[in-house]
């Protein structure tokens, strides 16, 4: 029989050790007593978008920071966040032709997972840093041991952001119809510039002319919807969190719409996965190189037994170098199988690796980057595979921010190995900044354009 505290009998990894566990029930207790950052209405209708969107009838943009960090709760993080997504979304309607489900990986991606529980520095072990939720980053014992309080904190900065963001999207945010004060300085150092300018140049009189028919502008005319997620770590916030709702059967995670499992916590007979199979949500799942076919049909089949459209959304993150040959079984098994999955793809994390810069601040120490090239590379081989394949790619799910940071080289201005130093802000993995994301967006724009 399943409960939000059934996942306790279950194996479970990736959890934190709280010394003093009287002071986390009572936190614990306080979460379960306080309102829910969503509603199980925004969830079901997500997961009625995502079931359209595996069936090719929408496009999914799913992304935001690695991970969050409570300093970065504030308006123009925030905002600039959100500014990039809703501008990338707009290049997306247009070159696909499609309606735009937006996912923002924030108001909830506190926590990290770890290679390893505990960290030793000179001799000295203390417990890996995990995340705001969690602990902290300095590495002394008081600030690496996990204080509950902490969730409170996660929980109240994540209904902050959640606030201010449904503020912003209904407030018609940024006056984003008119593409003109987009900051584009970025297109002329590429060689597809007169393309970029055009596409943005066809989108402004587009909006403008729909406008004009309608007599009022496209904030007015539509809402804008606007979903969260974050990878599911933490069971004991999860569950606390994990509610039954007037008027509709089952239990519903309040933290977010959609969370998603990662490659730690994946396994069948584990506690993440017995905790996802009792929750309404629709749950994402990371495939990888080391993902079985097998093993797979047996994750699908624990989440969703009744093979209910929208509910199992895998994220493949393979990488550009193995996303040929890995991929292909495990959408054939699929779709022999008869399970309606959603199909997304994780450009990001099969593409990090690690360099040494030669000039500036951090030459001789090892940085860890993506490539431009191998994320846009991995985007148009999951396009190619899942054509090949007679599958449906449903949207793509990309690590970026809205900020001038540079942790990923290449794009249209060239950033180079020693450029890494100069805004290398992220705590944990590289992330694309403004100009690398809008230009990923226009060129998936251009690949995913209807043909003919």
């Amino acid at each position: 029989m399943w409960s939000p505290q059934s996942w306790k009998s279950f194996p479970s990894v990736q959890q934190p050790v709280y010394p003093d566990a009287a002071m986390l029930e009572r936190t614990l207790a306080e979460l379960a007593s306080l309102p829910p950052l969503v509603t199980s209405y925004e969830i079901e209708s997500l997961k009625l978008q995502l079931a359209e969107a595996a069936r090719g009838e929408r496009f999914i943009l799913w992304g935001g920071d690695c991970a969050e960090n409570f300093a970065d709760c504030n308006s123009a993080a925030i905002a600039a966040k959100l500014k990039i997504l809703l501008q990338m979304s707009l290049v997306l309607v247009h070159g696909t032709r499609k309606r735009i489900t937006r996912i923002g990986r924030f108001a909830g991606q506190y926590a990290k997972p770890r290679s390893t529980a505990n960290e030793v520095r000179d001799g000295v072990e203390l417990p890996s840093f995990r995340g705001d939720n969690v602990n902290r980053p300095d590495f002394t014992r008081e600030s690496r041991t996990p204080d509950p309080m902490l969730l409170l904190r996660g929980y109240e900065r994540s209904a902050l952001t959640l606030n201010f963001v449904r503020a912003l999207v209904d407030g018609g945010f940024a006056d984003l119809h008119h593409p003109e004060k987009w900051d584009l300085s970025f297109v002329v150092h590429s060689p597809l510039a007169a393309e970029y300018q055009k596409m943005v140049d066809s989108i402004g009189e587009s909006l403008r002319f729909m406008e004009s028919l309608a007599g009022a502008t496209i904030a007015q005319m539509q809402r804008v919807d606007f979903y969260t997620s974050h990878e599911l770590l933490l069971l004991d916030y999860e569950s606390a969190l994990t509610r039954q709702v007037p008027r509709r059967e089952g239990w519903f995670n309040l933290s977010t719409h959609l969370p998603w499992i990662g490659m730690r916590t994946n396994a069948v007979d584990g506690a993440h996965v017995e905790f996802c199979r009792g929750i309404r949500n629709p749950v994402g799942v990371k495939v990888g190189p080391d993902t079985s076919a097998d093993g797979l049909l047996r994750t699908i089949d624990a989440l969703s037994p009744e093979r209910e459209p929208g509910r199992v959304v895998l994220v493949s993150r393979f990488g550009a170098h193995a996303i040929g040959r890995g991929l292909p079984p495990l959408l054939r098994a699929v779709r022999e199988a008869g399970l309606p999955v959603v199909w997304v793809c994780d450009p990001m994390h099969g593409n990090t690796e690690t360099v040494v810069p030669t000039g500036g601040p951090w030459a001789g120490k090892s940085v860890k980057t993506r490539k431009f090239g191998h994320i846009l590379a991995e985007v148009e081989q999951a396009f190619e595979v899942h054509r090949a394949e007679g599958s449906v790619l449903a949207g793509v799910h990309v690590e970026l921010t809205g900020e001038d940071v540079t942790e990923c080289t290449g794009g249209a201005r060239g950033l180079l190995d020693d450029d890494l130093s100069r805004a290398y802000r992220s705590q944990v993995d590289p992330r694309l900044n403004y100009e690398q994301a809008l230009e990923l967006a226009m060129l998936i724009a251009r690949r995913a354009a209807p043909r003919g």
